[in-house]
């Protein structure tokens, strides 16, 4: 069969006529007398082309017209109007309702046929082009999913290189690794606590296993001197964070933007005593603020080559004792309000200073280095 081809014609004889020239062509013809019923064929038996006639008791060719171009694409099922009514304002009507082509009864068999063939050339064209745009979009998404998994991959390399450039520094005092990673997750949890945003969050997290990439430049003798650091060493050990600094800024990387700030100012203190440039309050960047608490609580409960891990009850009182002065009030309600979770996460990533037991003050109130 060449095609489907729907009349709509309330007389009989038309419709008769009509379907033997078509069926002798090799179309496969189904028929309707009325509006109603050329809607249930419109929508069933999906036609190829329409043949209607705008001259029709109930409802008028013309309705018919207007409500199936409301409801469908007439390019994708062209109609055809055939009909007594050959006036120009007829034709125009018919046309802005969305008939694809006008015949006038009497009709020409052959110039029935050539048109009814253009319909079908042009319902042909259209599923060519849906086609296309189809294989198109599938071709799209498909690209942008591997693309998005390239992404997604090349982000997990860059994160994976930004938290081993930490731990190669901390390594150097810590010979498990872990401190880094504890300290960005307990960051990542404080931020969420405070309500920053998913995205600022997921940054802190990532930046902050870098907050002591600095110590890469400082000597070993000065890093891992068991005992009592003099002035002029500690002068050189709070260099780190200049020297973090140096080695993270210059980037348009988010992480890596976050990262620099952490690292020139997570030992600034929130009275204005700490270091590098005293500053104080709120001048200090909020991610330096929430990873000072991070790293002071992780650093405290683990043993350190000038001391031994504290209790984390000790460590808890001094944060609490230590609220306004050293650190952010904000942060430390946020801290303490996250402790369930801080607590879950040092015992996931081997801390195990927890059974450490032991009286040592050391340098209770000293900055870790």
């Amino acid at each position: 069969m060449k095609g489907k081809i729907l009349i709509v014609d309330d007389e009989e004889i038309n419709v008769e006529t009509l379907s033997l020239i078509l069926s002798m062509h090799g179309y496969d013809v189904i028929t309707a007398t009325n509006g109603k019923r050329a809607f249930e064929l419109f929508e069933h038996e999906k036609p190829d082309v329409v043949l209607l006639d705008l001259i029709m008791p109930e409802m008028s060719g013309i309705e018919v017209l207007e409500i199936l171009s409301e409801k469908h694409d007439l390019n994708k099922t062209p109609i055809i109007v055939i009909t007594a009514l050959g006036d120009v304002e007829t034709k125009k009507i018919a046309f802005e309702k969305g008939a694809h082509d006008f015949i006038t009864k009497p009709f020409d068999k052959e110039d029935l046929l050539i048109r009814l063939n253009n319909a079908l050339k042009l319902k042909n064209y259209h599923e060519l082009i849906d086609s296309y745009n189809r294989m198109l979009e599938e071709e799209v998404e498909k690209r942008t999913k591997i693309l998005k998994e390239a992404i997604h991959k090349l982000e997990k390399v860059h994160e994976e290189l930004i938290y081993r450039l930490g731990k190669a520094a901390e390594y150097r005092d810590d010979d498990t690794g872990q401190h880094t990673k504890r300290v960005g997750l307990i960051s990542q949890k404080i931020a969420e606590t405070l309500g920053l945003n998913r995205e600022r969050c997921r940054t802190i997290g990532l930046a902050a296993p870098m907050h002591d990439i600095g110590k890469i430049g400082i000597p070993d003798q000065i890093l891992l001197k068991p005992g009592k650091l003099t002035v002029e060493e500690f002068e050189i050990i709070k260099k780190h964070t200049l020297i973090g600094y140096d080695i993270l800024s210059g980037s348009e990387h988010p992480i890596l933007i976050c990262a620099a700030n952490i690292a020139l100012y997570h030992h600034e203190k929130w009275d204005g005593s700490g270091y590098p440039f005293g500053l104080s309050g709120e001048d200090i960047p909020i991610e330096a603020r929430i990873v000072g608490i991070a790293d002071f609580f992780d650093a405290c409960t683990s043993d350190r080559v000038y001391r031994k891990a504290l209790p984390k009850e000790t460590v808890i009182g001094m944060i609490n004792e230590l609220s306004g002065i050293y650190f952010d009030p904000v942060i430390v309600e946020a801290f303490m309000n996250s402790f369930r979770d801080i607590i879950r996460i040092m015992e996931e990533f081997n801390h195990d200073s927890y059974q450490h037991n032991g009286s040592e003050k050391g340098r209770i109130y000293t900055p870790k280095r």
